[in-house]
């Protein structure tokens, strides 16, 4: 992958298959959307944060998968794009409490 630093294309050179796994999480998120939780357009996580739950409920998401991971199912990896996708979400709540997010709705 090449990414542009001042000016420059630089050659990245990923150890850890970042630049794969980003796709794949990506693609796992886009597909909660079409999941049976998610039908109306609202999600039950949209409420929870809304109550000013999200933090608490992320992190919990997160452990459960966490701890999940290597027992339930076996090694899932499902288990352990779920504690990313969690992540994902801790990270936009916490840019809300912050005063640091945008608005996600289309302009």
């Amino acid at each position: 992958m090449s990414l542009n630093l001042f000016g420059e294309k630089v050659k990245i050179n990923f150890k850890y298959s970042e630049d794969r796994i980003i796709k794949e999480l990506d693609t796992y998120i886009k597909s909660t959307y079409g999941q049976h939780y998610s039908k109306n357009n609202f999600q039950a996580t949209e409420f929870i944060i809304d109550g000013g739950h999200g933090e608490g409920f992320c992190i919990g998401n997160i452990l459960k998968y966490a701890q999940r991971y290597g027992k339930k199912d076996g090694y899932n990896r499902k288990d352990l794009l779920k504690v990313l996708h969690y992540g994902i979400i801790a990270l936009h709540v916490h840019d809300l409490n912050n005063g640091e997010s945008e608005s996600n709705e289309t302009k």
